[in-house]
Formats: structure tokens, C-alpha cells, sequence
């Protein structure tokens, strides 16, 4: 079976020498537009799965490198054979087909797509799933030595990331990542998603990673990396969640109280009279669980004073009125 490859620049709608901000956008874009909560169409969510899929690759400056060194005979990866026994994980997609690459093998083409997938032993790649498949010691499978203890006969532990909304780390849940199996099969692992997991910590899956290398052994695990996507109103710090608050001249001079919208609702707060661009506040208790009883973080807020760029004669002729009455008053002192 071959390996399917994809275009992930032409996934995200972007150049391929188009700079992370581009890609960021294009994302966060196509992401918003196709996210299952907000599209209800037949196909969307399945091409957001290609969005955060190329996300993934794209978003990170080491992958995309990689990626890219395939050069202009990209496609060429579609032909890659892997060794028996293995089918892949997530993202990588195998399908009909022959030929192969003309060296390496699936350890280097992994390795210089998206970097190692094994364990976190070192060195390792494929070969390492087969080592001690005759159950002795040595390098060799088939020489002598003492029997090798049973974490040798372990399946290989494998690596990758999996990209989930700030909605799912906020209510918790689960997602569905589909596995090619050896000798053909397909099968679906649900991932639970802890509430308030935190971007970069691990879930591991025991038993789902590379098959065991002999008999009687125990297949390997599945550590996925989790990775927030950019959310369309706040940015995360741990817990926390950061968001830019825009009030109108009126209501930062005289004070007033606005709805901000948070993950479980609006809420009221009160904007004190004078109150100034770049100023803080904060929304205690309305940010991400912390996993202890029903602690959450907080939401802070940055104030921003906002003008209207297009003014009405009235509304220019009230800013000139009290332009005279602040005469006396110059910021710039």
C-alpha cells in the first residue's frame, strides 16, 4: 500500500512561499468558516479535519521546513511503500498503488516529512519495533544471549499531535482519530480530551501505538501532543484567557457597563469613568478549569479605546464642542 500525499498549501488556499502570518490567517479563516459548530453543511467537517491537518504541518516552522524539502517532486510520496505491518497513524493516509522511493525507507521518509515518530529512547525508527523478535539479546533477533525482559517485547511507543478548539479544552469531550491497522483494517480510537488540558501536554493511549514484536508481547502506546488552534476572540496563557475589549470615547470618559462575551455566556462588567487604552481588568473565574474541583482561570481583558473613522456632521460638530470645553487639559504634559 502507498502513501497518499497532499498539498497543504493548496488545503490552506496560500502560496507555498507565503510567510506563517499568511498562513495563520488562511487558517483561522477557513477555520472559523467550516468548524462543525458553525457549519452545518454535508463535508464540513471533514474539510476541517484537512484544514487543521495542514494546520499542523504548516504552523510549525521545523514540519513545514521539512515539508518542503521534498521539492518540486513532491507528489512523488504518493508512491512510498512501507515495510509490512505498519499502516500509519492519523494524518498519514495509505491507499492502492506500487513503486517506492528509490532509498531510505519509511524510518527517513517520516524523519524528513515531519521528524522521528518513535519513542522518546533515541535513535530507534522502524527497525527497533522488530528488535528481539526472536526473543534473545543482541542486535540480532535470530543470536544468542539471555531472553530479553518483557519491555522488550514491547511494541515501539509512537508520536504525534492531534489539534482540538478551545470550545473542546473548555467542556471537555472526546474525538474520534482513525487508524490503519495491519493487513488492511481501519479502526477508530475516541481520545477523550481532559477540560482544561493545557496546550503541549501529552495524552497517551497504552496499547495503541506499534504492534508488539513477537508473540505474547503487548503493543506499544500512543502519545499525542496536544495543540490549541487559534481562537477568533482570545489567546491562551496556561489557564488564562486573553482578550482585547473595544469601548466606545463615551463610555471610557463617563464610565459604563458593556456584555463581554466569554466561553459560557456574556457577562456585565463595569467600565470605570477615565478609563484608558492598554488598561487591564479582569473577569475572575471565567477562563479555562484547572482540573481541581471547579477552579478556572481568569479572563484579562486589555481595554482599547476605539474612534469612529467615518464621523456625521453632528458627531463633528459635538467632538469640536468638547475640544473647546478641554482646552485647558493637554495629555501630552
Amino acid at each position: 500500500m502507498s502513501v497518499k500525499y497532499k498539498d497543504y498549501y493548496e488545503t490552506l488556499g496560500v502560496k507555498r512561499d507565503a510567510s506563517a502570518d499568511e498562513i495563520k490567517r488562511a487558517f483561522r479563516k477557513l477555520a472559523q468558516k467550516y468548524h462543525p459548530d458553525m457549519n452545518k453543511d454535508a463535508g464540513a467537517e471533514d474539510r476541517f479535519k484537512e484544514i487543521n491537518e495542514a494546520y499542523e504541518v504548516l504552523g510549525d516552522a521545523d514540519k513545514r521546513r521539512r515539508y518542503d524539502a521534498l521539492g518540486a517532486n513532491w507528489k512523488a510520496g504518493q508512491d512510498f511503500r512501507p515495510p509490512p505491518g505498519f499502516e500509519g497513524f492519523d494524518n498519514v493516509h495509505f491507499g492502492g498503488g506500487g513503486g517506492g522511493f528509490s532509498s531510505g525507507g519509511i524510518n527517513d521518509f517520516f524523519e524528513s516529512l515531519f521528524g522521528t515518530r518513535g519513542g522518546s529512547g533515541g535513535g530507534g525508527g522502524f527497525e527497533e519495533m522488530f528488535r528481539g523478535a526472536g526473543g534473545m539479546g543482541g542486535g540480532n533477533p535470530f543470536g544468542g544471549g539471555r531472553p530479553q525482559s518483557a519491555a522488550a517485547m514491547k511494541g515501539q511507543d509512537v508520536e504525534s499531535e492531534i489539534t482540538v478548539t478551545l470550545e473542546e479544552v473548555f467542556h471537555g469531550g472526546s474525538r474520534q482519530v482513525g487508524l490503519q491497522m495491519p493487513g488492511g483494517g481501519h479502526k477508530t480510537i475516541e481520545v477523550k480530551i481532559p477540560k482544561g488540558i493545557t496546550d503541549g501536554k501529552t495524552i497517551r493511549l497504552m496499547g495503541q501505538g506499534g504492534p508488539a514484536p513477537m508473540q505474547g508481547g503487548t503493543a506499544g502506546d500512543l502519545r499525542l501532543k496536544l495543540r490549541i488552534m487559534p481562537h477568533g476572540q482570545f489567546s491562551v496563557k496556561d489557564h488564562n484567557l486573553i482578550k482585547q475589549l473595544k469601548i466606545r470615547p463615551d463610555e471610557a470618559a463617563l464610565g459604563s457597563k458593556v456584555d463581554v462575551n466569554t466561553l459560557d455566556g456574556d457577562v456585565t462588567l463595569n467600565i470605570p469613568a477615565g478609563a484608558q487604552s492598554g488598561q487591564k481588568m479582569r473577569l475572575k473565574g471565567k477562563g479555562l478549569p484547572t482540573g481541581k474541583g471547579d477552579a478556572r482561570g481568569d479572563i484579562l481583558l486589555e481595554i482599547l479605546v476605539v474612534i469612529p473613522k467615518d464621523l456625521t456632521d453632528e458627531q463633528k460638530e459635538a467632538f469640536e464642542k468638547l475640544g473647546e470645553s478641554l482646552k485647558d487639559f493637554n495629555p501630552r504634559n
